[in-house]
């Protein structure tokens, strides 16, 4: 994998951590359920977030275990193609208290790649 092009990837995975958490800031489960617009700039964000995901090596991946990395890729497709199902519980969830974990690996990951001169 280009080095450059992970150093995208997780980018692209950090930017929309912070856009999902700067939408989600202080709003509660309720607010959540009843606001559609911030529904979907938070599921959009998570479909960026699980697709960024699938293009990172399995270095990177093998590194970081304490992140269910099938469940970061396969949550885009439940967004795509089974929205209907979609538990506004489970994405608030995901966002207010998940992403944390994911966007801490990814910062570790791309300070890496800055410090080794790779990210260039």
């Amino acid at each position: 994998m280009n080095p450059r092009s992970a150093a995208l990837r997780l980018l692209d995975i950090i930017e929309a951590i912070e856009r999902v958490q700067t939408v989600m800031a202080d709003l509660s489960l309720d607010a959540y359920e009843t606001d559609w617009q911030r529904q979907w700039v938070v599921e959009r964000g998570i479909e960026i977030i699980s697709e960024a995901s699938r293009h990172l090596s399995d270095e990177i991946k093998t590194r970081h275990p304490e992140i269910p990395w099938k469940k970061v890729a396969g949550i885009g497709n439940v967004l795509r193609h089974d929205y209907e199902s979609v538990a506004a519980a489970i994405i608030w969830k995901l966002a207010r208290i998940d992403l944390g974990l994911l966007e801490q690996a990814c910062r570790e990951e791309l300070r890496a790649l800055r410090d080794s001169g790779l990210s260039d």
